[in-house]
């Protein structure tokens, strides 16, 4: 995902403006321009070359740039949407917002995989040596972890149980253990599902060894890698857990969107807490500590509830399609910072 510039430079094909400079003046600002531009050369080398002030050189650069004389382009990966990025990287105050344009049959897919790959590279920047990255269920965290094929040495844990334990295999766990072999550390997967019957259950299985050891590592985590569930059947990992009477029992609560089991209401504030009695998750207050909590989530129909996890503050960046990010960029009033990692809910 590096960024690369272009720098053309040519006293042939300046453009009709540029003609107005005589031969000299234009050979010399060509000439200067491939020093700054192209060889790397200060401003202070060159006006030394040259025989004249500094202040000289940058006003010839200055007039090259105006008069068509250097040309500079910007260019990423045809699938990396530069413009929408960095606009929803500032709206939402975010530390880093990747957006991935959507292919045009898959506009209201959820998550296209495509996310998972990005998000890898993404992880591949963020996480140094010696740090401690936790992965929480969801299928975009499992695209990425599929995808990785580099990470520095770093002990690896999984945040959140399994949608099913008989899947945990194929799911997160499989996540957990990818990511710890791609890096060459530890792993600390979780098999137990992500939702129990009832909070004395969770409360016996979070004592368990293996279970208690990855809960251990929750507050020493420095990268997490989450995902966004809308509210509704296919989209929501805890929607399909729940029975009926529990799902409208939290839509009247006037959930919009879950994360890694924790449920959250269109402004981003946190409902349904005695849910998370039930599960075995990372609580809120642990991912609002971590430094660096990468969402990875996309398609139209996860937009609103895109929306509704920034604005709790929880998620510090953000991988997500052009599709997502065109709702994202109009979707009501402009949010807190998220990286101010206040509560909208005091809690």
């Amino acid at each position: 995902m590096n960024s690369s510039e272009e720098i053309a430079v040519s006293g042939m094909s300046a453009g009709r403006s540029a003609m107005r400079m005589g031969p000299a003046e234009l050979v010399q600002a060509a000439a200067m321009a491939r020093r700054f531009y192209l060889e790397g050369k200060s401003k202070i080398q060159i006006a030394e070359e040259f025989g004249v002030s500094r202040f000289k050189v940058a006003r010839v650069l200055e007039t090259a740039l105006e008069r068509d004389l250097v040309r500079i382009e910007i260019r990423v990966p045809a699938e990396l949407d530069a413009e929408r990025s960095d606009a929803l990287r500032a709206r939402y105050g975010l530390r880093h917002a990747v957006v991935v344009e959507s292919p045009v049959e898959a506009e209201e897919t959820p998550d296209p995989e495509n996310l998972g790959e990005v998000a890898a590279d993404l992880l591949g920047e963020l996480v140094d040596e010696g740090d401690v990255l936790g992965l929480a269920w969801g299928r975009s965290t499992i695209h990425m972890a599929a995808a990785l094929d580099r990470l520095p040495p770093c002990t690896v844990v999984q945040l959140t149980g399994v949608y099913d334990a008989g899947t945990s295999e194929r799911g997160s766990v499989e996540a957990v253990r990818r990511a710890a072999q791609v890096s060459g550390g530890d792993a600390h997967p979780i098999y137990a599902p992500m939702l129990l019957p009832d909070a004395a259950t969770a409360t016996a299985l979070r004592h368990q060894t293996g279970i208690a050891r990855a809960f251990e590592y929750f507050d020493k985590v420095t990268v997490a890698c989450v995902s966004i569930g809308s509210w509704e059947p296919g989209i929501s990992t805890v929607h399909d857990m729940l029975s009926e009477d529990e799902r409208a029992h939290y839509a009247s609560l006037g959930v919009a969107a879950e994360m890694a089991a924790h449920l959250f209401d269109a402004e981003g504030r946190r409902i349904g807490r005695d849910l998370g009695e039930r599960c075995i998750t990372v609580k809120a207050d642990q991912l609002r500590r971590i430094p660096e909590v990468v969402a990875i989530a996309g398609g139209q129909r996860k937009a609103s509830a895109i929306d509704a996890v920034l604005r709790s503050g929880l998620v510090t960046s953000l991988v997500t399609d052009t599709s997502a990010a065109d709702y994202l960029m109009t979707a009501g009033p402009a949010p807190r910072p998220a990286l101010s990692r206040a509560d909208p809910d005091g809690a």
